[in-house]
């Protein structure tokens, strides 16, 4: 017989809900507390906009994130119910993982994703992609550089007929309100550069983290996606066009964080050497289009 344990809550898609008895009043099983939350989750209407924030030791920003993400759309008349915020937890080691289960039993509109261990960006952001519900998925960094304010122009992008829109730093550098270092910029435009010449893609900025996609038919990029670090951003670009999927470079407002989690010389190396892995995967047939419907 198992044992009994206090009553503990438990975030589940849209609502929190309490853990659920059987009848000789014990606990359910985790599997069967599994079982019931994807039941809820499938049967709560989809939101129209998902918005993902992958989260590695992000205890001090992420409160101050999400109470701006909030209160823009509350602003805007955005009922919870027409929108879902998924904050993918990245093995963190410092307390973003109790502090977002915080705001998701406060918020309703909040959902909790976990990754276990450290995978990095990439994975989190495809993690989180893939748990998306909403009509159009928007992923953003943690320390919101582009304001979530901006998701406007990218929202009217996707309105004119794209299916993927991303912001861009490089379209009018008179937006940036705090630069990075000349040589961060420089080598980032170093790095684009080579994004070019590797990939074919003409986005004269592929890393601002402020992309938004049309979700179902941008499901198979992140199927395909295979890059987990800071890299994967030129991937999931050279997957949209594989796919045909229209992508627009929109100007957006953007600030460096001084706290950047992006190391200059170490991750610089691996971004380049994940652009090899781009072609090379390309070339093995890793990247399979999907079939044309008859």
């Amino acid at each position: 017989m198992r044992k009994t344990s206090p009553k503990k809550y438990i975030t589940c898609g849209i609502v929190p809900v309490e853990h659920l008895f059987g009848d000789n009043g014990n606990l359910l099983t985790i599997l069967e507390e599994k079982l019931i939350l994807d039941a809820v989750i499938t049967m709560t209407p989809p939101p129209d906009l998902s918005i993902i924030i992958p989260a590695y030791n992000e205890e001090s920003r992420l409160p101050r994130t999400l109470t701006r993400v909030r209160d823009y759309f509350a602003g805007k008349n955005v009922s919870p119910g027409r929108l879902e915020i998924l904050i993918v937890d990245d093995g963190s080691t410092d307390n973003t993982l109790r502090v977002a289960e915080e705001w998701a039993r406060e918020m309703s509109s909040v959902r909790v994703i976990s990754n276990g261990d450290n995978r990095g960006k990439g994975f989190s952001v495809r993690h989180g992609m893939l748990e998306a519900r909403g009509r159009i998925a928007l992923f953003t960094d943690a320390d919101l550089s582009s304001p979530i304010e901006e998701s406007e122009k990218l929202f009217a992008a996707i309105e004119a007929g794209n299916e993927v829109a991303i912001g861009s730093r490089a379209l009018d550098r008179s937006l940036i309100t705090m630069h990075q270092s000349g040589l961060r910029e420089v080598a980032g435009m170093i790095f684009n550069g080579f994004v070019r010449l590797s990939t074919g893609l003409a986005f004269r900025d592929t890393q601002c983290g402020f992309k938004a996609f049309v979700r179902e038919p941008s499901q198979i990029v992140f199927e395909q996606q295979r890059i987990e670090r800071f890299g994967f951003d030129p991937e999931i670009l050279f997957l949209a066009k594989r796919h045909g999927l229209r992508t627009a470079e929109v100007a957006v407002r953007w600030a460096h964080d001084p706290a950047t989690k992006v190391n200059m010389i170490r991750d610089s190396l691996l971004m380049f050497f994940d652009l090899a892995r781009i072609r090379w995967n390309g070339l093995l047939g890793r990247y399979p289009k999907r079939s044309q419907p008859k």
